[in-house]
């Protein structure tokens, strides 16, 4: 096989850390640190009834709020030795995950993905203006490891979040240091090594946690990740799949007084050499699909992340009576992308974008007698940069392009205001009603005209109102009944107006000028209901016995934006650009169960499908792209008395993907004729406690050796293989 051309790319950023040996620093300490802990991790998972979330803004126990949740703690992302957050979001029912990259992922929930779901940390906005429409490898970019909680809050959430969240949004918690729960100095840490054959990789993260109790604490953390190739069954190694990943965090907590704390959060996390291998010659077809014909084509990333956090709680002087807690976020985040394209004829484009975004979000809370309020403000801005070379077939440089991906010198700017409020109606009825009001202004100072490609400028500005209204019925502890209908917005940002380059295998897209925010109404219905078959209390819940979910969902759409044909060939592609040129619909079904028979056997189900359809300005009908097939999944755990250790037989099927939309169809490249094929996949995952301090963890994956693909992936998972792990705590 010929090797890719080695061009080094002139806009590749400069890393300033090289780390040659994993783990130097942790094993140190671990040696310096003998003395073992008096008592092991306890592995057994938190009941429903005891998770608290904070994905609506405010501190409550899952199973009390009326909306659809899920939850993914430390301890499954530990226990399924998940390598990313895509992968770790791919645990939860529902979610379906497409990687166009082995260094990607995209969640799809509810139908919607890219930037129609919406990531927060800690609170902070993550989705910048840059985000691409349809599946984008931003998801990626965030280390797990240094995630605490994972919390997805289904359906649309503008009424809270304002622009993006339609089909969902995520929560991520960063971890804390425990100074609350140590008393005097203290110091330790955590050690954590994961080999997987299959993918043909490593990750080392190492951990510190230091601080004094009750007063401040400090935790850091290091990941340091080698993927190779991933060996998929019945294609072997898949060439380009491999690259690395460096991920640096720390958090510092101090407490001002009882009253009030201070955080401060940093992330760092680079990317280098993410091959798209589905458009390249060295893409291995499956099932139909077709090979590319670019020479070379990958991305180097980096993404850091800042933040100062001011709470403060029982509230005295001037802010008592107004609020009980108030929370304020100065946040700084900061993207770069670094992108080299080869095409067949050798010519070369080098580009990249580099993105830095403000944000300041001022919360307020009270509690009432009957009643829970949270309201607030916030405005996120984001500045945008890029350019574009491009170099003939002997490697001199051609010419230099008026934009990057986006547009040049531009900026994009978020403001809101909104209220929230729980009302206790009767012993049994609750009214929960949110309300927020949203402007939106993009400005771009240098891009590509579409017809005449010479520099033009753009501004314009939208405004939305988006109110939510949601009924609670629950007789008691027992049965619970809830509805609710929401509005959700997306405005047109920085891609939307001025991207520049291929999207789909046989597409280019260019700027566009009239665009309108998408507009969303979504009806949904949800019920819970959970038997014990042993007495149980409100302090403490039955340890057996049933928990049933179900919601059924039904979004109708305005003014959806589409890549749309301009009956334009471009550098031998199609020419297609941004326009309002949808109506449609996307509903669906979500059910879970849950059984514990008894402490040390557990057993859960669940069963997803959406399915939409919009209809375009001339009047044909079509799917939307890449609609995402049924779901079924099935999972039973074992614990052992003493929780030190845990086993867990997880079987996933996903029925095949035939809702094409006319895009779908000519992307050959990752969709195969007719449809992506079904696939059902057997897992087993295990932690055993070897010492005090010390935990071992295996998965067995793909155990039937099955050949897949996840629906509009670029390239298929990994083949049978095991997963091995040590968590060393000091």
């Amino acid at each position: 096989m010929v090797s890719p051309p080695k061009k080094r790319p002139i806009m590749k950023p400069q890393h300033p850390y090289k780390i040659p040996a994993l783990s130097v620093l942790a094993a140190s300490l671990i040696a310096a640190n003998a003395q073992a802990k008096s008592q092991a991790p306890v592995l057994i998972a938190p009941k429903l009834e005891e998770v608290r979330v904070t994905a609506t803004r405010s501190s409550s126990l899952i199973t009390e709020l009326p909306y659809s949740l899920a939850v993914v703690d430390k301890q499954e992302q530990l226990l399924q030795q998940v390598r990313s957050l895509p992968e770790a979001l791919a645990n939860i029912p529902g979610v379906r995950i497409q990687k166009t990259a082995n260094g990607q992922g995209s969640p799809f929930i509810r139908g919607f993905t890219g930037y129609r779901t919406l990531a927060l940390i800690d609170g902070v906005r993550y989705n910048n203006s840059v985000y691409r429409d349809g599946p984008n490898e931003y998801f990626a970019l965030i280390d797990f490891a240094g995630i605490e909680q994972i919390e997805l809050l289904n359906g649309p959430a503008s009424a809270l979040y304002g622009s993006d969240a339609i089909g969902g949004s995520l929560n991520l918690s960063s971890q804390q240091p425990k100074f609350e729960q140590e008393s005097g100095r203290y110091w330790g840490g955590q050690q954590q090594l994961r080999y997987s054959s299959a993918e043909q990789s490593r990750i080392s993260r190492s951990q510190i946690d230091l601080g004094q109790g009750g007063d401040w604490g400090l935790l850091a953390g290091l990941s340091i990740k080698d993927f190779g190739q991933v060996k998929a069954a019945g294609l072997g190694e898949l060439p380009t799949t491999d690259y690395q990943e460096q991920a640096f965090d720390a958090r510092l907590d101090k407490k001002l007084n009882p009253h009030w704390q201070l955080t401060a959060l940093h992330q760092d996390l680079r990317q280098d050499d993410v091959w798209r291998t589905h458009s390249t010659i060295y893409s291995q077809p499956y099932a139909g699909t077709e090979a590319g014909t670019d020479l070379r084509r990958l991305k180097d990333q980096q993404r850091q992340l800042s933040y100062l956090k001011l709470q403060g709680q029982d509230l005295q002087g001037a802010l008592r009576g107004a609020a009980d807690t108030i929370t304020a976020t100065l946040s700084r985040q900061h993207w770069r992308e670094d992108s080299e394209r080869v095409r067949s004829n050798n010519t070369a484009i080098q580009e990249y974008f580099a993105s830095t975004m403000w944000g300041l979000d001022i919360q307020l809370g009270r509690q009432g007698e009957s009643s829970q309020w949270v309201y607030g403000l916030d405005v996120y801005q984001d500045q945008v940069n890029s350019g574009r070379l491009n170099f003939a077939a002997d490697g001199s440089l051609e010419s230099v392009s008026v934009q990057g991906p986006v547009g040049d010198d531009a900026s994009h700017t978020q403001a809101g205001a909104y209220v929230q409020a729980e009302l206790d109606l009767a012993e049994d009825w609750q009214l929960s009603l949110g309300s927020r009001y949203s402007w939106v202004q993009a400005k771009i100072g240098r891009f590509a005209d579409p017809i005449s490609d010479t520099a033009i400028s753009y501004s314009n500005s939208w405004n939305n109102l988006s109110s939510s209204v949601r009924l609670k019925y629950q007789t008691n502890r027992q049965h619970q009944v809830w509805a609710g209908v929401s509005q959700s917005f997306r405005a047109p940002n920085i891609a939307d107006i001025s991207r520049y380059g291929k999207s789909r295998s046989s597409e280019i897209e260019v700027a566009a000028l009239a665009l309108a925010p998408e507009k969303f109404l979504s009806y949904e219905l949800g019920w819970r209901w959970q038997a014990s078959n042993s007495p149980g209390s409100s302090s403490s819940p039955a340890n057996t016995g049933w928990q049933l979910s179900s919601n059924v969902f039904y979004t109708d759409i305005k003014d959806y934006i589409n890549s749309t044909p301009t009956g334009n060939i471009r550098e031998g592609l199609i020419e297609v650009s941004k326009q309002n040129t949808a109506s449609g619909f996307m509903h669906g079904l979500e059910i879970n169960a849950r059984y514990r028979f008894n402490p040390n056997w557990h057993w859960q189900a669940s069963y997803s499908w959406a399915k939409g359809k919009q209809q375009l300005a001339d009047g044909a009908k079509s799917y939307f792209s890449r609609t995402m097939p049924a779901e079924f999944s099935s999972r039973l755990d074992w614990h052992s008395d003493d929780g030190q250790q845990q086993v867990s037989l997880n079987l996933s099927h996903s029925a095949k993907a035939k809702r094409l939309s006319a895009g779908d169809l000519d992307d050959l490249e990752r969709i195969a004729p007719g449809g992506t094929a079904a696939y059902t996949l057997l897992d087993i995952s295990s932690r055993w406690a070897l010492q005090p301090q010390l935990e071992l963890l295996i998965k067995l994956n793909n155990l039937t050796d099955q050949a897949y693909r996840s629906h509009g992936s670029g390239t298929n998972e990994p083949g049978r293989g095991i997963t091995a792990g040590f968590n060393w705590a000091f």
